[in-house]
């Protein structure tokens, strides 16, 4: 079994009245991919900030390769990077400029700095930009600079705090390449996101909300939970049939995706299809099984919070 990179015990934090971290438990094994799922205002920023240091914990604790913070978050800050969803380098220096400006507030020496700055310029497709201020370049670019920077100490664990979310796909496809380089060579490294399709490239997932941890576990585990729970309708006026199925008592979402209705039931539901067949019988309408998604798996666990 993996050492813990990650452990957190009713880890909470409070603003005046605000609970904006509720008892989250967290177990992340060294050198996984760990994802937080969640909305704006879900927590995934605030248990960042605290498992780096960065704030204190109104109640519960946290260790974060084997040392406790905030109380030993001096000694930690040398063996991770963090990369904020802002970009938090200057404008005004160039690549370069940026990178050896960080080298030197972690310590690296003159030379090692130079030999690992270089090695980062070509493994991020950099060196040709070099000389460019950092206003200049584009979102992905930038981007690169950011996750170049943040690893220039080659730190052990990375915390990246939705780091796309300012970037074409194409960018973002290929930023998670890089994450899984890191990885592989057993870099632990914590991502939060609010896209489905990066979520499910994580090796475990939380899916947080309104300050609270609702499941975790890996995309596949956490899909399969909701077998059979999960339908879909073709046919005709699936407004008004959307409308119609969201009056049934065991129904927990329904969803038009193109042009057929995703409709998810409450755990326990017995026999969805044949209870949806009866309740609707009468219309020219095609009902399926369908595999379950991260997005259905979202709306499971966060529906409660928005009855």
């Amino acid at each position: 079994m993996s050492e813990l990179a990650v452990h957190s015990q009713k880890l909470s934090k409070k603003f005046g009245d605000i609970t904006a971290v509720n008892n989250v438990d967290l177990q992340i094994p060294e050198g996984e991919i760990y994802g937080f799922l969640g909305p704006n205002g879900s927590g995934k920023t605030t248990i960042i900030r605290m498992l780096c240091g960065l704030l204190t914990p109104s109640s519960g604790s946290a260790s974060i390769l084997g040392l406790s913070v905030p109380d030993q978050a001096e000694a930690l800050r040398q063996k991770i990077g963090y990369m904020t969803q802002k970009f938090s380098l200057y404008d005004d220096l160039t690549v370069e400029e940026n990178m050896h400006f960080i080298a030197r507030i972690y310590g690296l020496r003159r030379s090692a700095a130079r030999e690992r700055i270089s090695d980062l310029l070509q493994r991020y497709a950099l060196s040709d930009m070099r000389k460019r201020r950092a206003g200049a370049m584009s979102g992905g670019q930038r981007q690169r600079l950011a996750l170049a920077t943040a690893t220039i100490h080659q730190p052990t664990m990375l915390f990246l705090d939705e780091p796309t979310s300012a970037v074409d796909p194409e960018n973002r496809r290929d930023f998670w390449e890089k994450l899984f380089d890191l990885s592989d060579q057993g870099t632990t490294i914590l991502v939060s996101t609010h896209y489905m399709d990066e979520a499910e490239r994580c090796h475990q997932l939380a899916i947080l909300n309104l300050g609270q941890l609702k499941t975790q576990g890996t995309p596949k585990d956490l899909m399969n939970e909701l077998s059979g729970r999960v339908l879909e309708v073709e046919g005709e006026s699936l407004r008004q049939v959307k409308d119609d199925i969201l009056q049934l008592a065991p129904i927990q979402s329904v969803a038009q995706q193109g042009l057929k209705l995703r409709v998810l039931f409450e755990a326990g539901a017995q026999e969805p299809a044949n209870f949806l067949e009866n309740q609707l019988q009468g219309r020219r309408l095609h009902i399926s099984p369908a595999r379950p998604s991260l997005e259905d798996v979202f709306v499971a666990a966060t529906a409660a919070d928005k009855s």
